[in-house]
């Protein structure tokens, strides 16, 4: 049973093309809901009303979900309510049609096999949306869009493609965000230490923040030799060290324990960073391993450092000076082809903006964080950019960093959800060391021993959650971040 085909001239015929779709597939599996709705449940999950091709298709999809999610039977009768009783199909009206329908459906078996068609042919004609709006506006371009800004938005609009089967956003019901974070409960619930978000492997530093979450944009700042590249490695190492993935049904991987992390090294080369990986994991400083004024034990403890580093997911792109729009496209890559959990970028006043701003800063830092926040929400993921620090620092007493001292743009502070600062006191006390036997030595020298090894990180900034200042041990010889133990906490020494 098919749908009159529209008469068209024969000439134009030869020269016309319709996108892809199956007008039977769709009859079938419509028929086959009628007759059983129980086949309804078999592709509500992934096929909407606008998936199907035929515009009188889509309404009964439509009106037919609408009665089968109210607990109520959809059959030709109660349909046939709802629908504009004048529309004709051919030389039947609505009711023969649908009559029709059910009488010519299949067992509802094959039922998701013609709803995963129809999907699959929804796709392909949204692909050829793309590429024709690709062509047309590579064509006839508007004067405020560059190239680079045309093909930003056909990647982005491939990526949602590839992801959800549809580029166009929407509103979504309520319900809909309610389960989600119920989900999210029950999930942090039962992962271990109870965290909603991805573990950074620092206790401390869990606790404070519920552990990293997705579609935060987390702003780690610091001012020079602080360590916040070293911080922001051993979170990164953390995480994907500690990844375990779950397959799934249709053939994804879930991520169920640590993650697959992107690290965007704008600074360091890759080699530089995986040194710094290696000296923190290896216990073996990183200056004499790039010396290699090592012993053998030490260099048998790099080379398993290094084996166990290769197989972890941790994706390095060291490509220095890009825009955020290149970062952006290589951020949905990266998700597209091996997943993604968590983003850093080291660090981020060296990104560029889209080039039309490039004379105002201020401005550009502003394009910068908007677009890794929006970032942020479209690979849901958390992003942690590192940031520096203005110069007013060292004018104060007390170099404790504020958010007003975040460099450049008030925007760094408005678009982070979270905003840590590094501090290390013991970085500025050493400076200050009077002359040796003077009872100011002592007093300095009593003073160093207590902030020896220390660092605070200072959350300034926090959506979801409190403010405050966690300490961690600090080995600056290896560049390594870990829990604090402190004194209180040690064992009783023997008498």
């Amino acid at each position: 049973m098919n749908l009159p085909a529209r008469a068209l001239p024969q000439q134009a015929a030869d020269f016309y093309r319709q996108p892809p779709h199956n007008i039977e597939a769709e009859q079938a599996l419509l028929g086959a809901i009628l007759v059983n709705n129980e086949a309804f449940y078999r592709v509500s999950d992934f096929l909407e009303p606008v998936h199907l091709y035929e515009p009188i298709h889509r309404q009964i999809y439509e009106v037919a979900s609408s009665i089968i999610r109210a607990n109520k039977v959809a059959t030709p009768v109660t349909l046939k309510t709802f629908l504009p009783a004048e529309l004709a199909i051919g030389d039947m009206n609505l009711a023969q049609y649908l009559a029709r329908l059910a009488a010519e459906a299949t067992t509802i078996i094959n039922a998701e096999d013609y709803g995963r068609a129809i999907y699959d042919l929804a796709l392909r004609r949204s692909l050829i949306g793309i590429g024709e709006d690709v062509v047309n506006i590579a064509y006839d371009a508007p004067i405020d869009m560059p190239p680079r800004a045309q093909i930003e938005d056909a990647e982005r609009r491939l990526f949602a493609l590839a992801e959800t089967g549809r580029y166009d956003g929407g509103f979504h019901s309520f319900e809909e965000a309610l389960k989600n974070a119920i989900d999210m409960a029950s999930a942090a619930y039962q992962r271990d230490g109870h965290l909603s978000g991805i573990a950074t492997g620092l206790d401390d530093l869990d606790k404070q923040m519920g552990g990293l979450q997705p579609s935060d944009l987390i702003v780690l700042a610091g001012r020079p030799a602080m360590g916040k590249t070293s911080l922001a490695t051993n979170i990164a190492y953390n995480i994907a060290k500690a990844y375990r993935g779950e397959l799934q049904p249709d053939g994804a991987m879930k991520t169920v324990n640590g993650g697959i992390v992107g690290f965007f090294s704008l600074e360091m080369s890759g080699e530089q960073l995986a040194t710094r990986v290696i000296a923190e994991q290896s216990g073996v400083s990183s200056s004499h391993i790039r010396r290699g004024s090592i012993d053998e034990r030490q260099f048998a403890r790099v080379v398993a450092a290094a084996r166990e580093m290769a197989r972890i997911p941790l994706y390095i792109d060291q490509t220095g000076g890009i825009s955020i729009a290149q970062l952006t496209a290589r951020a949905r890559r990266l998700k597209r082809q091996r997943g993604l959990d968590l983003l850093v970028i080291d660090y981020l006043q060296l990104l560029s903006g889209s080039g039309k701003r490039s004379d105002n800063r201020v401005q550009e830092i502003t394009e910068i964080t908007t677009g890794l926040k929006a970032l942020a929400k479209e690979l849901a993921v958390p992003i942690l950019a590192l940031s520096q620090l203005s110069r007013q620092v060292e004018s104060r007493d007390d170099k404790r960093p504020q958010l007003s001292d975040l460099r450049e743009s008030g925007s760094i502070e408005q678009d982070a959800d979270v905003v840590m600062f590094v501090y290390r006191d013991e970085y500025y006390l050493k400076s200050k060391m009077p002359k040796e036997g003077s009872e100011e030595f002592f007093k300095w020298q009593a003073e160093m021993e207590q902030v020896a090894g220390v660092a605070e990180v200072i959350v300034g900034k926090q959506r979801h959650g409190p403010t405050g200042t966690v300490q961690l041990q600090f080995e600056a010889e290896v560049t390594r971040f870990s829990n604090l133990v402190r004194r209180d906490q040690l064992p009783e020494a023997y008498d």
